[in-house]
């Protein structure tokens, strides 16, 4: 009986400093198993040097990465991408490890299948300004080119290249448009139950990470890069759980939402840095120093579809994450602040200057 052929693992982690570029990756070489055959308990534990990537502590530099889901490779033919966690030697989760976090929330309450789709919106660039536009000054005012047709359009080869290789991924992504702003675009990826959610929002920056390399470009997803009278980039958040989408549902919804403005104004530190310089109460916007809800508004903290109001049950979407949120900690949060539970706590994260500016906006 011949041995499996050899294929290849593509080890890849969160280092640390963003869940959008600061992304990395390893190969190995697999023997004892098929391609075909392998499953996730058949990937080893492997490991890398911390000190390379700003994550070791003390003298040991080691990092251990510990297989959680794989994928079909969308770029090598014999190969599977492996998607990890990261740990310190001593078994303890790596400070950036909030996918741990995250995971431990959605199985404390998992028979309430909270469900997520997540839009995210990005620009791409080109030696450090939006791709395709003039190389001085500007183009056209924003207005001709959300889900256009035309030579108006920038970047569309990119979009669906990153499109058609997250299905080969087999990655639930759900659609791809133009957005309002040229060289803006966004894609959809859900609906996902707990954290499945950021797992294959992680797997699809990944894979645009490896296309933008390719053609010597860069994939931007800060919530506002170009200042002045362009929208910025954000990452709406679509939610259900299980009762949401049962008869009666509505009801839900809007409790959820009642609990929501009781804890906004720690809920938005979950929502991505700068996002001040994007929620200003223009372009589509509300203000992160209030939270307010409706059926069928875009100017509101959260908003509730006519469709899902007329039905009386579905989900809502949360307008106010910027586009480079931590999709792990932020779906978590929203969740557990949804439904009354006890979520992440703010001590996870960094504090940024713009808090005191959002609390002393609220206390006006």
């Amino acid at each position: 009986m011949s041995s499996p052929k050899p294929w290849i693992a593509e080890y890849l982690w969160v280092a640390g400093r963003n869940t959008y570029t600061d992304l990395r990756s390893k190969y190995k070489t697999m023997t004892g198993v098929s391609l075909e055959k392998a499953e996730l308990s058949d990937m080893p534990v492997w490991n890398f040097d911390g000190s390379s990537t700003n994550q070791h502590r003390g003298s040991n530099t080691e990092i251990i990465i510990k297989p959680v889901a794989m994928f079909p490779h969308p770029f090598i033919e014999n190969a599977k991408a492996v998607l990890c966690e990261c740990y310190y030697p001593e078994g303890e989760a790596e400070r950036a490890n909030t996918r741990k976090v995250a995971a431990e929330i959605f199985e404390r309450h998992a028979e309430e299948e909270p469900m997520f789709g997540l839009e995210q919106e990005y620009f791409i660039f080109k030696n450090g300004k939006p791709f395709m536009w003039p190389e001085n000054g500007y183009p056209a005012p924003q207005g001709d080119y959300y889900c256009a047709n035309g030579s108006q359009v920038c970047g569309r080869e990119l979009a669906l290249e990153h499109y058609q290789a997250c299905l080969r991924t087999g990655l639930k992504i759900s659609g791809v448009n133009a957005e309002v702003a040229p060289s803006q675009w966004e894609f959809q990826i859900g609906p996902c139950i707990g954290v499945e959610q950021g797992d294959h929002m992680v797997m699809a920056r990944w894979i645009f990470q490896k296309i933008a390399e390719k053609y010597g470009l860069e994939i931007n997803y800060e919530p506002k890069p170009i200042k002045g009278d362009w929208n910025g980039s954000g990452c709406h958040m679509n939610f259900s759980s299980k009762a949401m989408r049962e008869e009666g549902g509505m009801k839900e919804i809007t409790e959820a939402c009642e609990r929501l403005s009781k804890t906004y104004l720690d809920d938005v530190k979950f929502y991505g840095g700068d996002n001040m310089e994007r929620m200003t109460g223009a372009h589509e916007t509300s203000k992160l120093s209030e939270f307010t809800y409706g059926i069928g508004t875009r100017h509101t903290s959260v908003r509730i579809g006519n469709d899902i109001a007329k039905a009386g049950k579905g989900y809502f979407e949360d307008r106010r994450p910027a586009s480079n949120i931590d999709p792990y900690i932020a779906t978590a949060r929203f969740f557990a602040s949804s439904m009354g539970h006890e979520g992440p706590s703010v001590d996870l994260l960094t504090p940024q200057p713009w808090w005191e500016v959002l609390e002393a906006e609220a206390k006006q």
